[in-house]
Formats: C-alpha cells, sequence, structure tokens
C-alpha cells in the first residue's frame, strides 16, 4: 500500500485532485437547480430537459467534465511554473524528478481532452464555454497571474464560466457571483501570504476591486435581462445560509492563519479550506431555498471532500515522515 501511494504522491501534488469536489460540487449546483425549479422557471439548456439523459447521467457527465478541466488547470500550472519550482520549489513533482515533464504534458492533454468529452454531452453551449473556460486557464497561467489584478480577477471569472458550464443561461445568478467573488478574495489573501511576486501595489488593489465590480455588473445585467437581478421566486431568505458562511470563513481562516506559524503553509490550508467553504455554499442556496433532497447530495459531496482530503493529507504525510518506535 505504501508503494502504491508513493507512486501515486507526484500525480497527487501535481493535479490537487483532493480540491476538485469543490469544482464538481459548483457544476452539480447548477443542474440540481435548474431541474427543482423546472423549466418555467430556469429555462435551462437542451441537454439539461433531454428525455435521453437522466438526471443520473448529467451528474456523472458533468463530473467528468469539471474534474477533467479542473486538473488540466492544476497540471499546466505546473508545467508552465517548472523553472520557477526549480528555485523556489524544489521538492514539487517536476522540478525534483518524480514526474517526468513527458507524462505532466500528456496528462495536461489528456485532462483537456476529457473534460471536452464530458461537456459535449451537455450540449453545444456547454463545449464552447468548457474550451473559453480552457482558454482563460491557459491565459491565467501563461500570462494573467504575473499581473496580480489581471489575474485575480480572471480566476473569479474562470470559477464562474466554469460553474456556469452545464447552464449558461441560469437566471439566478447570485450562487455564481458568491464563487466568483469568493475565488477572487481567497487567491488575493494567498498570493498575499505567500509572498508572490510581483507585491500587489495600492493601485493594483484598486485596479482588482474595480475588475470585479465591473464583471459583477455584466453578471447581474444579464440576470436582469432574463428575469430580474432576483427573481421573484427565489426565496430572499436563501440568501442568509451563504452570508453566514462567508462570514465565518473569513472569521476561520483569520484563526487559521494566526496558529500556522509558516506563511507558505497557511495559504496552503487556506486554498484548502476555500475549496471547502464552495461546497457550502451551493448546498446552503439550495437549502435555503427549500429544495432539501439536493442540497442533502450536495452537503453529503461537502462531507465527502473534507474527509478525503483529510485522509490523504495524513497519508502523505506518513509517507514523508514515517511514524517510528524509540529505541
Amino acid at each position: 500500500m505504501r508503494v502504491v501511494l508513493r507512486r501515486l504522491l507526484p500525480l497527487l501534488h501535481l493535479t490537487r485532485i483532493t480540491t476538485a469536489f469543490a469544482a464538481i460540487s459548483n457544476v452539480w449546483f447548477v443542474i440540481l437547480w435548474t431541474r427543482e425549479a423546472g423549466p418555467e422557471l430556469e429555462p435551462g439548456t437542451a441537454a439539461i430537459w433531454s428525455t435521453d439523459l437522466s438526471l443520473t447521467s448529467l451528474l456523472a457527465t458533468s463530473a467528468v467534465a469539471a474534474g477533467g478541466l479542473f486538473v488540466y488547470g492544476m497540471a499546466l500550472n505546473d508545467v508552465l511554473d517548472v523553472q520557477h519550482d526549480r528555485a523556489f520549489a524544489p521538492r514539487r513533482p517536476l522540478p525534483s524528478g518524480q514526474l517526468r515533464m513527458v507524462w505532466a504534458v500528456c496528462l495536461v492533454i489528456t485532462a483537456l481532452m476529457t473534460a471536452l468529452l464530458g461537456a459535449i454531452v451537455l450540449g453545444t453551449s456547454a463545449l464552447l464555454l468548457c474550451m473559453l473556460t480552457a482558454g482563460a486557464i491557459l491565459f491565467f497561467n501563461a500570462a494573467g497571474k504575473f499581473i496580480p489584478a489581471v489575474g485575480l480577477v480572471s480566476l473569479g471569472l474562470i470559477y464562474a464560466a466554469h460553474m456556469m458550464i452545464p447552464n449558461f443561461q441560469l437566471h439566478f445568478v447570485w450562487p455564481v457571483w458568491t464563487v466568483m467573488t469568493h475565488a477572487l478574495v481567497v487567491g488575493a489573501w494567498t498570493y498575499s501570504l505567500a509572498e508572490k511576486r510581483p507585491l500587489m501595489s495600492r493601485r493594483g488593489v484598486v485596479a482588482m476591486i474595480f475588475g470585479w465590480a465591473v464583471w459583477s455588473c455584466v453578471l447581474f445585467t444579464a440576470a436582469y435581462r432574463r428575469g430580474g437581478i432576483w427573481p421573484d421566486w427565489v426565496e430572499p431568505a436563501a440568501a442568509i445560509g451563504p452570508a453566514v458562511l462567508a462570514l465565518l470563513f473569513v472569521w476561520y481562516a483569520m484563526r487559521k492563519v494566526r496558529k500556522t506559524p509558516s506563511r507558505t503553509r497557511a495559504a496552503e490550508k487556506l486554498v484548502r479550506y476555500g475549496a471547502l467553504w464552495l461546497a457550502l455554499y451551493d448546498t446552503a442556496w439550495l437549502f435555503g431555498q427549500g429544495y432539501w433532497k439536493p442540497a442533502a447530495v450536495l452537503g453529503i459531496v461537502a462531507l465527502v471532500g473534507f474527509i478525503g482530503m483529510t485522509v490523504v493529507r495524513e497519508l502523505l504525510s506518513l509517507i514523508d515522515q514515517p511514524l517510528e518506535y524509540r529505541r
């Protein structure tokens, strides 16, 4: 078992697969929300209401698309950053030689192809949005992240576009806005904690906030044209859970950051718990609207994701630093 885990260790580090459940939860939310609301309130796409696709098939194919796109983004980041990692993160799989570059490139290509194949089943619009999101991920990793204001806004947009792959016509966009904002805040916070270069200036912070405000206006303008910024059929109480969760995240994250002496490790923890919170937001929106069964499904996804994330991390720690009996 230990030998198998050692061989899988480089891939687990490269893909950050333990946080992929958040990406899957986001696309599942859109499908479950649309199906529960009904075609009169959330018209959705032809694939969502197709009689040829059951709900299970929709969830399975969307998970393939979401998971493939997530792995593509994580692996692409390491492939393009290999020179930087050789200087600043030599223990990562590629600079340390644990994983050959050719296999990493193959993983990037395979993950992208898998995501596109999953998106095809969801329809032409899903395929086009998946391709657009993949292009945005490439832009972010190749150029955007080297300009903090541009990169962080792009990161939020990537999360928003990724979430809407199953249904780009979503009328109720507040959950998408929540995910976009959360991703931007977590990205900016971890950027500061990890002391990445170039450092973000005050002008950069203002530009980032301006970019977020512009794209928020674009999102809500599209929603207004479809049926209102906050549709009449959505319960006002649906916002209570996500709002409370946002406050809890700030408190919990600040607590974790203060207790972690290493800024780099604090940034890693922030990324992990930030991923968990995305699934919790999805659950809270469904619960607040009274969609109990879909809320339970995503609640289970969040729980399984948290357990898996914790168990895998503990196993990897034991592999890196195995326990020994004293003699």
